[in-house]
C-alpha cells in the first residue's frame, strides 16, 4: 500500500504514518540496503539514516509522493555515498590505442569483489550504455567489437576494410567521450 506522507497534518497523526511507513518498509529495505552492502552493522547504519532522512523530509511543507520508491531512491543513494572517495580520482589511464590493452576491464571493478563491487560494477555498465548511445556510430562500433567483443584490431581492420591507425583513433575518441560521461559516476564509487 503506497501512501503519500503530508506534513500539514497534526504532529500525532504524522508520526502514526512515520511509524507505520517504518514497519511496512523495514524488511523490505534493510533486505536492499544488505544485499548491497557486505557489513552488516554498516548496512543497518544505512538504513536507520534512510529513516531519519524520512523523518526530516517529513517535517518539510511539501508532501512527500510515493513513499516507498523514495525510501529505495535514498537508500541507493547513501549506498553510493559509502563508495565516495574523499578526493577525486580520474579514471585510469591506460593506453587506448593499444591492442592488448582492454579499458573497460581496466575501469570497472571485478565482478566477484563482493556484492558492493558488483552493484558498482552494475550501475557502471548501465551509465556506460547510455553513454556508447551517444557516441557517433564508428566509435560505438569499434568500442564494442573491441572491447566487448574482444575483437583485435588486425581483425576489426580485416573485417571492416577499414586501416588500424583509422580504428585506433575511433576507439581512442570512444575511450575519450566515455570518460569523460563515466567521470562523475566513477568518483561516487570511490573506485
Amino acid at each position: 500500500m503506497e501512501t503519500t506522507l503530508n506534513p500539514n497534518q497534526s504532529m500525532a497523526t504524522q508520526d502514526k504514518h512515520i511509524s507505520d511507513t517504518v514497519l511496512r518498509e523495514q524488511a523490505r529495505l534493510g533486505n536492499f540496503i544488505r544485499q548491497r552492502v557486505a557489513d552488516q552493522s554498516e548496512a543497518e547504519d544505512i538504513l536507520q539514516d534512510v529513516f531519519y532522512e524520512l523523518v526530516e523530509a517529513y517535517r518539510l511543507p511539501e508532501p512527500i509522493e510515493q513513499v516507498g520508491a523514495w525510501l529505495f531512491r535514498v537508500a541507493r543513494n547513501r549506498i553510493i555515498d559509502r563508495f565516495r572517495k574523499k578526493r577525486e580520482q580520474p579514471l585510469p589511464e591506460t593506453e587506448a590505442d593499444s591492442g592488448d590493452e582492454y579499458w573497460l576491464e581496466q575501469v570497472l571493478p571485478a565482478s566477484d569483489a563482493g556484492p558492493e563491487a558488483a552493484y558498482a560494477r552494475a550501475v557502471l555498465l548501465e551509465e556506460l550504455h547510455d553513454a556508447l548511445d551517444e557516441l557517433p556510430l564508428e566509435q560505438r562500433e569499434v568500442f564494442i567489437a573491441h572491447e566487448l567483443e574482444g575483437l583485435s584490431f588486425k581483425e576489426l581492420a580485416a573485417l571492416s576494410g577499414v586501416g588500424v591507425n583509422t580504428l585506433l583513433a575511433r576507439k581512442r575518441y570512444a575511450v575519450l567521450h566515455l570518460r569523460t560521461h563515466l567521470q562523475a559516476i566513477y568518483n561516487e564509487f570511490n573506485l
